[in-house]
């Protein structure tokens, strides 16, 4: 069985203002001394107004989504006792202010790189590991997985606001991330030898100072034996959360069972891919997508194609009934982006601000 690891970042405001909290180290400390989390389960982001949870390995589909659920009621509980509310979007929807920088030399370095974009790094995704048996397997599981990049990406947007403004994409994190100089889709790697030297390489310019600035929506992980998913938004709800661990989990486990059966890869030009990651950014599942194959479909259909693709595994690993049930509802009730959009509609930033906040700690 292939096991999961995910980790979510979460926004933080002030219960009064609304305005971004610089707090992201108290808060991490308030729910240690709480004893409501383990060690190395709260991590500070590069913003202080940001903190990052990060679950145990997980075994199954409800072991994900019950860490989740834990952790995100410990930081919310923190954060309470430290006058915050926690926001689980990829965007803050309401405008923002210059937020400190976490105290680490890493953090001072990227500053130091790009003060625009560190400025504006205020966005907030989910990280979802599964483990590999070893790099050369991983390699083949992440060229295989690239073409279906961009519609998990559609399908976790959350982040439609920007500065007060729907800014008519559906996902704004990544638009975003993608002004770094390492991001977007992965390029194709011959095997994990190239990726290795690649990677030195793109080290040894000094444009990039270490691997977790490799801001590819997939990429092998430095720390774990894994391969690290980053292209969601975080999620609104930790069902959801767990949902796209489930899709994670059996598409892996479909990618290494036809390399090792031979079958042929997928391979997309990177600029049909760039097109097809846009897209899904721009129109989330309210529009046309970009399938494997190149063409441009229905969004419904390409998730279909994708539950489709990823079925027989997912029954192998016991998580079909609920996945299924969920992206059905994904599909009826539509993306955070489309949730956020309703509640702006309905009762302008104070009532997504609400919505978030309340659906942060839902399962």
């Amino acid at each position: 069985m292939i096991t999961l690891g995910v980790e979510e970042e979460y926004l933080l405001i002030d219960t009064v203002t609304g305005r971004l909290a610089p707090h992201g180290d108290k808060v991490r400390t308030a729910a240690g001394l709480k004893s409501l989390v383990a060690d190395q389960e709260l991590h500070t982001e590069l913003s202080q107004a940001q903190v990052e949870a990060v679950t145990p390995v997980c075994g199954t589909f409800d072991e994900v989504g019950g860490h989740l659920l834990r952790l995100r009621h410990a930081v919310a509980a923190a954060g309470q006792a430290l006058g915050c509310r926690v926001l689980a979007s990829g965007t803050p929807p309401s405008r923002t202010q210059s937020v400190p920088v976490t105290d680490s030399p890493r953090y001072r370095a990227m500053q130091r790189q790009a003060p625009q974009l560190v400025a504006e790094q205020l966005v907030n995704g989910m990280h979802i590991h599964a483990a590999v048996p070893d790099r050369p397997t991983g390699v083949q599981v992440l060229n295989r997985i690239r073409p279906w990049l961009p519609v998990l990406t559609a399908m976790a947007a959350n982040s439609p606001l920007w500065e007060g403004e729907d800014t008519g994409f559906a996902t704004w994190r990544t638009l975003i991330y993608d002004r770094w100089p390492v991001s977007g889709v992965p390029p194709y790697f011959a095997d994990d030898i190239d990726y290795d030297r690649r990677i030195r390489h793109l080290l040894d310019t000094g444009v990039i100072t270490d691997t977790g600035q490799l801001y590819w929506q997939a990429r092998m992980s430095e720390r774990y034996p894994t391969i690290e998913i980053r292209c969601f938004d975080v999620q609104l709800r930790t069902d959801e959360a767990a949902m796209f661990a489930g899709v994670v989990r059996a598409l892996v486990q479909r990618a290494m069972w036809d390399a090792t059966a031979g079958e042929p890869e997928r391979h997309q030009d990177p600029e049909l891919l760039k097109a097809a990651m846009w897209q899904a950014a721009r129109h989330g599942l309210s529009g046309d997508l970009i399938d494997p194959d190149g063409e441009r479909r229905r969004a419904g259909d390409v998730v279909c194609r994708l539950m489709r693709h990823v079925g027989r595994a997912l029954e192998d690993t016991g998580d079909a009934r609920e996945v299924r049930a969920l992206v059905h509802r994904l599909l009826q009730q539509g993306t955070g982006a489309d949730r956020q959009r309703q509640a702006l509609a309905r009762g302008g930033l104070a009532e997504v601000t609400d919505m978030i906040t309340d659906m942060s700690s839902q399962p």
